[in-house]
């Protein structure tokens, strides 16, 4: 009877030591400047990075919708990753040169 007591104990604790360790990806919105169909494809295509499952940008709304492990990376490192291609975040001005390669249709510059 001890032995089953022990086994059950020991199961129980992997069980919920192993479920502390499982991270529900974190969601998270901000903004980011675009126009048209090739930037959501090349904003997304930025933010996929390691621990981001989820990167979706809507053109209308100019919102981006990240899920990613927050154990992996931060949600200022998804939008310095966007910027680098060319597109200003909320927090994170896009790189200049990157913006001035990109094709007329995507530049939302004044």
């Amino acid at each position: 009877m001890k032995s089953v007591k022990f086994i059950i104990t020991a199961l129980l604790a992997v069980f919920v030591g192993l479920n502390s360790y499982a991270q529900t990806p974190k969601t998270e919105t901000f903004k980011v400047s675009g126009n048209c169909e090739m930037c959501k494809a090349k904003i997304e295509k930025a933010a996929k990075v390691d621990g981001v499952t989820k990167a979706e940008w809507n053109k209308n709304t100019k919102v981006m919708t990240v899920s990613y492990d927050s154990s992996k990376i931060k949600n200022e490192d998804i939008q310095k990753k966007i910027a680098a291609v060319g597109y200003d975040t909320e927090k994170v001005k896009g790189d200049d040169a990157a913006y001035a390669k990109l094709p007329g249709c995507c530049k939302y510059r004044k």
